[in-house]
C-alpha cells in the first residue's frame, strides 16, 4: 500500500536517493527542503508540508562541520520535527546517524550524538538507523585535504558505504513494525573495511590529481582514537551490502582513456 511519506533533506546526497528509493517503491513522497520553501531549522512552511503525512524519514544535514553550528542545526530540526509532527499525526520518524557515534567527543560526531539524543526526548516514535562513511564523501576529504601537491587525509578505519546502499536500508527500517528506538540500533556498512587514505588514493587517480596521499594523524583530536582504533567499524548485527568502494569507485569515476 502507498504511504505518504516526508523526506526531511529531500535534495540532499543522501534525501534524494531515499526520494528514488520510496517513489521505486510506490509511495507518496513529500520532498522537504528549503527549495521546497521549507525550512527544519526555523520551521518555517514545516506545519503545512506534514499535513497527511504518515511517516518522516530525517536525511537532513548541515553543510558545516563546526560543532556548535552543527549542534544548533540538530537540535532544532528534532525539536521542529517532532512538534509539527506531533501536531499532524505522524506515526513514526526515522532518522539516520553515525557507527560509533556514542563514542564520539567533539565537531560534528559529537553533534550526530546530540542529534539521537534530541530525536528520542520527542513524542512520535522514533527509529534510528547507524550507516557508515559514505562513499561519496571521499572526494570531499580528498579535496578539503589537498594543500599543494600533497593531500592530507585523517588516519580513518571505515566500512565505507554508498549512499544509495543506505537510502535503501533507511526506507526498509522505515517500514519495519518491529524497528523501534532500542538499543542496539541497526547499522549498515559496506561490505569491507578500507582505509580513507586508500580509498582517497582511488578517487585521486580515476580524477587525474597529481597529488600525493599522506595519512595524518591529529593528536589534538579527541575523536583521533575513535577513527583510528576501529570504533567507526561495524558491529557484529550491522547489514553489510555492496558495492564495494572499487565496485563504486568504477561506476562512480569512469577509468580514463590513455
Amino acid at each position: 500500500m502507498s504511504t505518504r511519506v516526508a523526506v526531511a533533506g529531500a535534495t540532499g546526497r543522501l534525501g534524494s536517493h531515499v526520494v528514488e528509493v520510496l517513489r521505486e517503491q510506490g509511495h507518496e513522497v513529500v520532498e522537504i527542503s528549503r527549495a521546497q520553501g521549507v525550512d527544519i531549522v526555523t520551521g518555517e512552511g514545516l506545519a503545512q508540508a506534514l499535513r497527511g503525512v504518515e511517516m518522516v524519514i530525517d536525511a537532513a544535514s548541515t553543510p558545516s562541520p563546526d560543532e556548535a553550528e552543527a549542534i544548533e542545526f540538530f537540535t532544532a530540526s528534532a525539536r521542529n520535527l517532532h512538534a509539527a509532527g506531533h501536531a499532524a499525526g505522524v506515526r513514526r520518524l526515522v532518522v539516520v546517524s553515525i557507527i560509533g557515534i556514542q563514542a564520539a567527543a567533539a565537531g560534528y560526531n559529537r553533534a550526530k550524538q546530540i542529534h539521537e539524543q534530541e530525536v528520542l526526548a520527542g513524542p512520535v516514535p522514533v527509529a534510528i538507523l547507524r550507516a557508515a562513511q559514505f562513499d561519496e564523501f571521499v572526494e570531499l576529504l580528498l579535496r578539503w585535504g589537498t594543500r599543494g601537491e600533497v593531500a592530507y587525509l585523517p588516519r580513518m578505519r571505515t566500512q565505507l558505504v554508498a549512499a544509495r546502499t543506505v537510502a535503501e536500508e533507511l526506507v526498509r527500517v522505515a517500514f519495519d513494525p518491529n524497528a523501534t528506538a532500542a538499543l542496539p540500533f541497526p547499522e549498515v556498512a559496506g561490505p569491507r573495511e578500507e582505509r580513507l587514505a586508500d580509498a582517497a588514493a582511488l578517487v585521486a587517480d580515476r580524477l587525474g590529481l597529481d597529488v600525493r596521499i599522506e595519512e595524518v594523524s591529529d593528536p589534538a583530536n579527541p575523536d583521533t582514537p575513535l577513527n583510528e582504533n576501529g570504533g567507526l567499524l561495524p558491529s557484529p548485527h550491522a547489514h553489510l551490502a555492496g558495492p564495494t568502494f572499487a565496485d563504486w569507485i568504477d561506476a562512480t569515476y569512469p577509468a580514463r582513456t590513455a
